[in-house]
């Protein structure tokens, strides 16, 4: 493992940098239980039809025998809690959220100082992205623990997600400083990223990769970010030996068959795509793959297909809402793209915008005034998106679109220019909307 001297000397911190999607880092901490730096195990399913227990499930019926037997014991009910948050990251059901919260707020009443219940209980908060609650409980447990790393991940990816990122980098550098590692690492790379620095968010990437972690999913886990990272500019070969490395580190790995899904459709290889969207939806129905696979049946000319796959992608968000998940932000997004009840996807995005006003909230914000046909009032929001100079082909697409819309013809030009030459498969449904607009604008 590389330390913090070898990691300043990569030129991280003499410019602002990042995290790895607090909705994907949510679980880093919650599911290694005490002293978590890495995310733990997300195996699939297995698909015999008398499947042995998981490694997590044999945690969950081994923790409530013993909590049978030993109602009071508040260490064991912290590693329920966490098991059950992990199991979340393997099937995608959100109602294990409700089953960590009741014993969290059963634990911590038996012990209100109890370091590992609080720190689980941010990484709830994360989970649900309810980031004002998260950075509450981040900064209890790093009172409780103030020389762990831990409590300070779920500080960072609070802060992160509450548009806060001056702070948020001054966290990360602390801990990288406590314990440099994959956990670290990876939130150094989104903050770079947010802040236009893909290279550097490569380079750290690179890091955690390199750091690894004790079970085969925490290097899988990074080398899916990283082939993100390498997708999200374009350069789809060094993506997809990302996803391929990944899926050699942990065979059968969620994440890394979604993204593999999402490249084939850059490729316009359908069929693939289809087929391995569905493998990863059958596992964990994640609003996001689900609406990958609509989108690849969409882009194929199977509009039936999609229309069914939207409305269950509508069905899943509605599921985590239930469990107490905000997802403003995601279905505004999903709403706006698709054209589908506008006035809730407005209504979504507003909230969003107050709840987490971080850029990507103001581009979801932006997107959806426009959708709704106020490119005017879109206008100044996008150029909040913009804010700290993130080079994302979504958002340079979306601002671009408004400014077309205004007749805004060079700054147009310039945006979906940007998007395009940043990753020309950006999307399949948005890409030709975009090289159409352009070739469309006067010269």
């Amino acid at each position: 493992m590389r330390g913090q001297d070898d990691f300043r000397q990569g030129g991280a911190f003499g410019r602002p940098f990042a995290l790895a999607s607090a909705a994907l880092l949510a679980s880093v901490c919650a599911a290694c239980g005490s002293n978590a730096a890495t995310p733990a195990p997300a195996a699939p399913a297995a698909a015999a039809a008398a499947p042995a227990p998981t490694g997590t499930e044999q945690v969950i019926l081994a923790t409530q025998a013993h909590l049978r037997a030993a109602p009071g014991d508040v260490q064991a009910m912290d590693t329920l809690a966490a098991a059950y948050l992990q199991r979340v990251r393997e099937l995608g059901d959100p109602s294990y959220y409700d089953k960590a919260d009741s014993l969290l707020a059963s634990a911590l009443k038996l012990v209100p100082g109890d370091p590992e219940a609080t720190l689980l209980s941010g990484t709830l908060a994360l989970a649900r992205h309810h980031f004002l609650d998260a950075l509450a409980w981040g900064q209890r447990a790093a009172a409780l623990d103030p020389h762990g790393a831990d409590p300070l991940g779920v500080i960072t990816d609070a802060q992160v997600e509450l548009g806060r990122y001056d702070d948020a980098v001054a966290t990360v550098q602390r801990m990288v400083d406590v314990r440099p590692g994959l956990a670290s690492y990876s939130r150094v790379s989104y903050l770079r990223e947010l802040h236009g620095d893909v290279d550097g968010a490569v380079a750290a990437m690179q890091m955690a990769v390199a750091a690894g972690g004790p079970v085969p999913e925490n290097v899988a886990y990074v080398q899916v970010l990283l082939g993100n990272l390498f997708f999200n500019r374009g350069d789809l070969a060094s993506a997809e030996a990302q996803y391929q490395a990944a899926l050699r580190s942990d065979p059968g790995y969620v994440n890394a068959t979604a993204a593999m899904a999402r490249l084939r459709a850059a490729q316009e290889r359908w069929s693939e795509s289809i087929a391995l969207y569905r493998n990863a939806v059958a596992v964990y129905p994640l609003p996001q793959y689900v609406i990958g696979l609509g989108d690849a049946l969409s882009a194929s000319g199977d509009a039936r297909g999609a229309a069914q796959e939207y409305d269950l992608a509508v069905a899943e968000q509605h599921l985590q809402e239930a469990s107490g998940v905000d997802v403003d932000q995601e279905l505004a997004l999903f709403l706006a793209d698709h054209r589908r009840d506008m006035g809730d996807a407005l209504a979504a995005a507003q909230r969003a915008m107050h709840d987490r006003p971080s850029v990507q909230s103001a581009d979801a914000l932006a997107w959806t005034l426009f959708q709704s046909g106020d490119a005017r009032g879109a206008l100044p929001v996008a150029q909040q998106a913009h804010r700290l100079g993130t080079r994302d082909a979504l958002m340079y697409f979306h601002s671009g679109m408004i400014e077309a819309a205004l007749g805004m013809t060079a700054a147009a030009r310039s945006d979906l220019d940007t998007a395009l030459a940043v990753n020309p498969h950006f999307s399949v449904l948005q890409g030709p909307v975009a090289r159409a607009t352009l070739e469309a604008l006067p010269r």
